[in-house]
C-alpha cells in the first residue's frame, strides 16, 4: 500500500472515529493524530475551485526577475506556473461544492428576517461576556489579519431591502443594507462567485496594500532604504484615510492603526538591520526583503501565538507550533534545522509546496466562519502603565474611524497598548455582538446592523445553512435546538425565531454551538480552520520551497526566528517590559501594573 493510500484510508478512519466520538475527548497524542487525519480528509474533499479563464488577469508567464525572489503588491506570481493564482480581484474559492453553494433569492433570503435574528439572538445585553483568556489585542490582531486576507467590499448603490419587524424601532421601513458587488465575469443571476478586492496570500498586504497606489503612498525612500512612513512623531505618516484602504474606513479604530504602527516601525526596523548588512542594496531590495520578514513573521505570530491563545487546548497548543516548528519541537528547528522534508516531523515553512486539490485561494466558507464580531467590546477602560489612578472610559465610537488618530495622540501607544492587554473581548457566543455595531453609521453615511449584515451576507454569497454546513464537512447534524445548543433556554429562543434546525444561519448555528474545553470559538469553525491554517502557509511558495536564507536572508531568517509579538512591541514600547514580563502569550491578560515604581 503507497504512502498516499495509507494517508488517505486513515483519514478516512480518523472521521469515522470523531463523528463517533469527538477528536477532544480522547487523550492528547490520539487527538493530535486524529486531527491529522481529519485534515487530511478535509484537503482531500474540501477544496474547491471557482475562477475560470476569464476570470483571471492575463500574464506573461515569465516574469520580471525581481518578481523571482520577492512579494508582487497584487500577489501575482506567488505560483510561478499558475502566476494568476491568489492575485487581487479574483474569484474566492470553496469549501463545499459549488453545486452545493445555492445564493438565496426571494423570500428564503429573508426568513427568518435578518434583523429579527439580529436583535432577538446575535444582540448584546447591558453587560458583554467576556473571554477571560484573553485580552483585546487578540481581538484587534483578528480584525487586523482578515484585512490582509479579504475583502469583497459593498455595493451601496443597490441594498436589499429588509422589512422592518413589527416593533422594531429602526426609523426606516424596509431597512436597507448593503449588498456584496458583483462579480463582473460572473454568470447568471443571483451570481455564485465573488471576487476578493485584496491578494489570497499571508503576505501583510493590510500594511503594503493591494494596489500600486496604496504601496507608493507608503513608501518613504528618504528616511532610508526600504523604509515605509513613519513620521518623528513615531505615528504613520500617510491620510488616515487611506490608512483604512483595505475595507475603507468602516471597521477602522485605533486598535488597528496601533497594530499597523507598529509593524510599519517594525518594518523599518528590519530595514535597519538590513541596510547594515548590505550597504549596497537599493531601495527596492531592502523593501522587498523586509516586507518577507514582516509577513513571516506576522504569519508566525499568528500561528504559534494568537491562535493558541484563542483555541487553548492541549492537543492544539501542540499542534499549532507543529504547524510551525514540526513536532520535533522548536528547540530541535532552532538547533539543526529541517530533519527533512516532512510537515509533520518540521514544520510547515521550508516544507514542499503543495496546493493539494485545487488552486490557492481564500473561501467563502473561511470568510464565513471569521465573522468573529462578539470579540469587540463596546467600551474601554484607558490605564496608564504603572499609574492606577489613570482610568478613562471610552465608547468604541469614540475610538473609531478619523477619531483613532486623536485618540492615539492623547493618551499614546504604551498606554492604549497596556490597556488592550489588561483587558479582556467579548467570548464568541450568542447575545454577544457589539451594541454599537447593530446602528453603525457607515463612512458613504449608509447606517447598517452589522449583525443582520452578517447573517444576510452568508444568505446571498451561497454558503450553507449550519446543519448542511456541517454534512458537507462530515460532521454529525444537529437534530434540534436543544441538541444544537445543550441549553433548553437558548433552544427555546431558537425555537421562537427558526421554524425548523434547518433554517438555522451559519453564524447563529455557530455561536450557538457549546465548543471543545479551552476554545474561543465551536468545533465546526474550527474544521474550516484546520483546513485553511496549513493551507495558507502550505501553498505559499514564500513559507515553503522559498523560506530559505537565499531568499530571505540569513539575517532575515534570524529575525523571524528570534521574535515574537511580545519582543515587537517592547522594542519599540519599552515600557511595557514590566507588564509583559510575567506572560508566556502576548494575546493572554496582562497584568494590572501596580505603580511605577513597584512594576520595575
Amino acid at each position: 500500500m503507497s504512502k498516499s493510500a495509507l494517508r488517505r484510508a486513515f483519514a478516512k478512519l480518523a472521521v469515522a472515529i470523531d463523528r463517533r466520538r469527538r477528536w477532544d475527548r480522547f487523550p492528547t497524542p490520539v487527538s493530535l493524530a486524529l486531527l491529522m487525519g481529519i485534515r487530511d480528509s478535509l484537503r482531500e474533499h474540501n477544496l474547491y475551485d471557482t475562477n475560470v479563464e476569464a476570470s483571471l488577469p492575463k500574464l506573461d508567464p515569465a516574469p520580471p526577475p525581481r518578481w523571482l525572489t520577492a512579494r508582487t503588491v497584487d500577489g501575482t506570481y506567488n505560483d510561478l506556473s499558475a502566476p494568476a493564482m491568489g492575485a487581487a480581484r479574483t474569484r474566492l474559492g470553496r469549501n463545499v461544492p459549488p453545486r452545493r453553494a445555492h445564493p438565496e433569492t426571494g423570500e428564503r433570503l429573508m426568513t427568518p428576517n435578518p434583523r429579527l435574528v439580529s436583535t432577538t439572538l446575535l444582540a448584546r445585553g447591558s453587560e458583554m461576556i467576556p473571554a477571560t483568556t484573553l485580552n483585546v489585542l487578540a481581538g484587534a490582531w483578528l480584525q487586523f489579519e482578515t484585512r490582509d486576507w479579504f475583502s469583497h467590499g459593498t455595493d451601496p448603490e443597490h441594498p436589499f431591502e429588509v422589512p422592518r419587524p413589527q416593533g422594531d424601532h429602526w426609523p426606516d421601513d424596509p431597512i436597507r443594507l448593503p449588498r456584496t458587488p458583483r462579480d463582473p465575469h460572473a454568470e447568471g443571476d443571483p451570481p455564485g462567485t465573488f471576487v476578493n478586492t485584496e491578494t489570497h496570500w499571508w503576505d501583510a498586504s493590510q500594511i503594503y496594500g493591494s494596489t500600486a497606489e496604496f504601496q507608493r503612498a507608503i513608501r518613504r525612500p528618504k528616511l532610508g532604504p526600504g523604509r515605509v512612513a513613519i513620521g518623528k512623531d513615531g505615528l504613520v505618516d500617510i491620510d488616515p484615510a487611506l490608512l483604512g484602504s483595505s475595507g475603507g474606513l468602516d471597521g477602522w479604530w485605533v486598535g488597528l492603526e496601533l497594530l499597523h504602527t507598529v509593524f510599519m516601525r517594525e518594518h523599518n526596523a528590519v530595514c535597519e538591520m538590513l541596510g547594515a548588512a548590505y550597504p549596497a542594496w537599493s531601495d527596492d531590495q531592502v523593501f522587498d526583503k523586509a516586507r518577507l520578514v514582516i509577513a513571516a513573521l506576522l504569519a508566525k505570530i499568528h500561528t504559534v501565538e494568537w491562535t493558541t491563545a484563542i483555541l487553548a487546548h492541549p492537543a492544539l497548543q501542540i499542534g499549532m507550533r507543529a504547524n510551525w516548528f514540526g513536532i520535533a519541537s522548536e528547540r530541535v528547528h532552532n538547533l539543526v534545522g529541517r530533519l527533512g522534508d516532512s510537515e509533520v516531523l518540521s514544520g510547515i515553512p521550508g516544507s514542499p509546496t503543495d496546493h493539494h486539490t485545487a488552486p490557492y485561494s481564500i473561501t467563502e466558507e473561511f470568510v464565513a466562519v471569521y465573522r468573529m464580531h462578539p470579540l469587540v467590546p463596546d467600551d474601554f477602560l484607558v490605564r496608564a502603565v504603572g499609574d492606577p489612578s489613570r482610568r478613562d472610559e471610552l465608547a468604541f465610537l469614540d475610538l473609531s474611524g478619523l477619531k483613532s488618530r486623536d485618540v492615539l495622540k492623547r493618551y499614546g501607544a504604551t498606554d492604549l497598548f497596556y490597556s488592550f492587554g489588561t483587558a479582556h473581548p467579548g467570548a464568541v457566543t450568542l447575545h454577544n455582538h457589539p451594541r454599537f455595531m447593530q446602528q453603525l453609521r457607515r463612512d458613504d453615511g449608509m447606517v447598517i446592523d452589522l449583525a443582520a449584515v452578517d447573517i444576510l451576507r452568508s444568505r446571498e454569497r451561497g454558503v450553507p445553512r449550519y446543519n448542511e454546513f456541517r454534512r458537507l464537512l462530515r460532521l454529525p447534524e444537529a437534530r434540534s435546538f436543544e441538541d444544537l445548543t445543550g441549553n433548553p433556554k437558548l433552544a427555546a429562543e431558537l425555537a421562537s425565531v427558526y421554524d425548523s434546525i434547518e433554517d438555522v444561519d451559519l453564524t447563529v448555528g455557530l455561536h450557538a454551538e457549546p465548543p471543545p474545553p479551552g476554545f474561543g470559538f465551536g468545533d465546526t469553525a474550527f474544521r474550516i480552520f484546520i483546513l485553511m491554517a496549513s493551507r495558507r502557509i502550505k501553498s505559499d511558495r514564500f513559507y515553503t520551497t522559498d523560506f530559505t536564507p537565499e531568499t530571505y536572508t540569513p539575517e532575515g531568517m534570524r529575525w523571524i526566528a528570534e521574535n515574537d509579538m511580545s519582543s515587537v512591541l517592547v522594542r519599540h514600547y519599552p515600557d511595557l517590559a514590566p507588564a509583559l514580563r510575567p506572560v508566556r502569550n502576548a494575546f493572554a491578560p496582562w497584568p494590572v501594573l501596580p505603580d511605577a515604581t513597584d512594576s520595575r
